[in-house]
């Protein structure tokens, strides 16, 4: 069975809960705080892919998990950084800015960046990699593009019911995330568990040193404590579900494996970012 049929309707529905979120505060942050909003799609965009690209390539990755990395870091967070931004104090408006303007920038940016990644890959591994662009590019606007504009419009036309429905579906949102967590270990179990060691590193090494570069570049930048916080989770937090409808999309890379290193970011991301919300809780 393939997974695309699990994750699509997952990521729809953690689109249209951050598009239930989105409202005029959202645009005018961009125009109040634009060294912040600048910084954190800094760090999403360019900052992200950098360091992925550059663990996998020390790291020595085979080509399907290289890949897989690198996709990893080109999906911005979804509605699960501005949970974690809530819970570490930080600027929940700047959070969900941040994550509404990088889910579109990455309709453009994600293409270009795996398709550089593909030809390097391809020419150090002396394999052919074909990335279809057009359909990723549809794919993205059908499952990311189209859900937001939908959840937005329904927070404009009717905001009692948009908000109603936005905290009902964030309360399955994560349990439906974890759920396919689970059925994608048991469909790759032997898989995971042989390439646990390599891909687990590597992911653990891409979050925290997403984190540290971003609290760095905030800091760098003179930002507030509060507004370091968020950028250091939505920069630290991807979506995964996102990166596994590309992975395992019969349209694009149609690949389980390279599937695997966005499900263990998913559970690793969830437990450092977790302990990270307790240091600033506990030791701040």
């Amino acid at each position: 069975m393939n997974t695309i049929w699990i994750v699509m309707p997952i990521l729809i529905l953690l689109m249209f809960l951050l598009g239930t979120e989105l409202n005029k505060e959202s645009f005018v942050n961009v125009i109040r705080n634009p060294k912040a909003v600048i910084t954190g799609m800094a760090g999403q965009i360019i900052l992200l892919p950098l360091i992925a690209f550059s663990i996998a390539w020390i790291s020595g990755m085979p080509p399907v998990y290289f890949m897989g990395l690198v996709l990893i870091a080109c999906c911005p967070g979804g509605s699960s950084s501005n949970v974690f931004s809530m819970l570490a104090k930080g600027d929940i408006a700047l959070s969900i800015t941040l994550t509404a303007v990088s889910s579109v920038l990455t309709l453009f940016t994600l293409p270009l960046i795996m398709e550089l990644t593909s030809h390097f890959v391809s020419h150090n591994a002396g394999i052919s990699i074909e990335l279809p662009m057009g359909k990723l590019l549809v794919q993205n606007i059908v499952l990311l593009f189209v859900p937001l504009l939908a959840g937005f419009l329904f927070r404009r036309i009717s905001p009692y019911k948009a908000s109603r429905t936005g905290k009902m579906l964030g309360k399955i949102a994560f349990p439906a995330l974890m759920t396919l967590a689970f059925l994608f270990f048991l469909q790759y179990t032997e898989e995971i568990i042989a390439n646990f060691r390599l891909t687990g590193i590597a992911c653990a090494l891409l979050i925290i040193a997403s984190m540290l570069c971003s609290s760095l570049l905030s800091r760098f930048a003179r930002l507030t404590g509060t507004v370091r916080r968020t950028i250091v989770i939505e920069v630290g937090m991807q979506n995964a579900a996102q990166a596994i409808a590309i992975a395992t999309s019969p349209f694009i890379f149609n690949s389980g494996e390279m599937a695997i290193p966005a499900i263990i970011y998913a559970l690793m991301m969830n437990v450092i970012l977790l302990l990270y919300v307790m240091k600033l809780k506990y030791f701040n």
